[in-house]
């Protein structure tokens, strides 16, 4: 959580102000307040205190090692996209009976991983890969547990690139195959049915679609018991947003409570499956400014952050909040883009930016935590970020900044035969 301190108009995290953090571990740089990941987890514990539930976080948001075991010792579970993301889920301590695999191309290497060490639950995404499971779990003489990711095609109100739920999306399988699917699955030896699945997008600030989708699941559960067919969990997915501009999402409790209320008198596990709305405003972007520019139409800021640091602009157009860290500012506010060093057009972190600033200034960009060093890459040969985790008083670095020996691990260059 970061405040700003009146005596010294600087940007604090925790017990720290950035400023001295980005002396400590240069710049750009990840940095991550324990307090605000723990709280935001809490958070989803005590709102469903009393009802039999299962959070799983999104690791795909935030896949650090300190990240998770922060999770894994509250007692977290984990929504996992690849066998990489399951052994990290391992490393960092986390109980692989609290794992769910989702994803639309689960391999049969992955899946077979996921069965050795015995996670919770399959989710389940098309035929094929129902039939594939079912055979390397009869190869290993086990059982693999599964729920269907459902697609109620529900319009999650949301950036169009994250939107997963509506018909014409890859993922999932269409509401209304899914009961001939589970009569499938009825009949496989090696699959044993625990529950059904949906994730119809991330980024969502409206309760109204996820219980719009949660009342399409409740229908289709009651309709498989009927048939003989028990669910042991119902599986709302993700998606809560956060705060990054102008949007009012429900806080996590009210959200809950909403869903809550369509469980009244069932026995169903609920399985959450959220990121975002547990690490996005715990983590901080700190760049520094390294040339001021006009070219006579506009006035840009060029950091030493790129779109290889944080893509989510590029991307997905996204807004993100960028505070000057030293807040007190001695020059006139001018409106800035605030650009990176990498060559392409769309390398921006934000634009029209109304700030007082000069070349050596801090910036901190906030509610980074979610989909910023994930999504990062070596775009340009640029080395990764470091990450660092405030706790009170205490910084520790949780991924060292690569250098250019990383750039090239693992390459090697041709025989010179070959270049003759």
């Amino acid at each position: 959580m970061s405040v700003i301190s009146e005596e010294k108009q600087r940007l604090w995290i925790e017990g720290l102000s950035i400023t001295e953090l980005a002396e400590r571990y240069s710049t750009p740089c990840y940095i991550y307040s324990h307090a605000t990941l723990e709280s935001n987890f809490i958070a989803y514990q005590e709102a469903l205190r009393g009802h039999k539930h299962l959070i799983c976080f999104a690791v795909k948001a935030n896949s650090n090692l300190a990240i998770l075991q922060v999770l894994a010792r509250l007692g977290a579970g984990f929504d996992i996209v690849s066998v990489g993301e399951l052994e990290r889920v391992l490393i960092a301590g986390g109980d692989p009976k609290k794992i769910v695999f989702s994803g639309v191309a689960k391999t049969s290497v992955e899946m077979r991983r996921a069965l050795e060490v015995g996670i919770y639950c399959f989710n389940i995404e098309s035929e094929e890969e129902l039939f594939l499971l079912n055979q390397l779990a009869l190869d290993l003489g086990l059982l693999a547990p599964i729920s269907v990711r459902v697609n109620p095609d529900v319009d999650p109100v949301t950036h169009p690139y994250i939107s997963t739920g509506l018909k014409e999306s890859k993922f999932g399988i269409d509401i209304k195959e899914a009961e001939k699917i589970y009569n499938k699955a009825k009949k496989l030896k090696n699959i044993q049915i625990v529950g059904i699945d949906c994730h119809i997008g991330s980024q969502i600030t409206e309760i109204q679609p996820i219980i719009q989708a949660l009342e399409h699941l409740i229908v289709l559960s009651d309709k498989l018991k009927s048939q003989g067919i028990h669910l042991e969990h119902i599986d709302l997915g993700g998606g809560l947003g956060v705060r990054y501009e102008n949007e009012q999402p429900p806080s996590i409790s009210a959200f809950l409570n909403s869903v809550l209320k369509c469980f009244s008198g069932r026995n169903e596990t609920l399985v959450l499956e959220p990121g975002r709305s547990i690490i996005a405003n715990a983590g901080y972007l700190v760049t520094r400014v390294l040339y001021l520019k006009n070219n006579d139409v506009k006035n840009f800021a060029i950091v030493d952050a790129g779109m290889n640091d944080m893509l989510r602009p590029a991307l997905y157009q996204a807004w993100m909040d960028i505070q000057s860290v030293n807040c007190d500012g001695y020059k006139p506010k001018k409106y800035f883009d605030i650009v990176g060093p990498v060559c392409e057009s769309s390398d921006f972190l934000g634009l029209k930016r109304l700030l007082s600033i000069d070349a050596g200034d801090l910036l901190c960009v906030h509610s980074a935590g979610a989909y910023g060093f994930a999504m990062s890459s070596n775009y340009n040969s640029r080395p990764r970020a470091a990450e660092v985790m405030v706790s009170g008083d205490q910084a520790y670095l949780v991924r060292e900044r690569e250098n250019l020996a990383d750039l090239t691990r693992g390459e090697t260059l041709l025989p010179e035969q070959i270049l003759k």
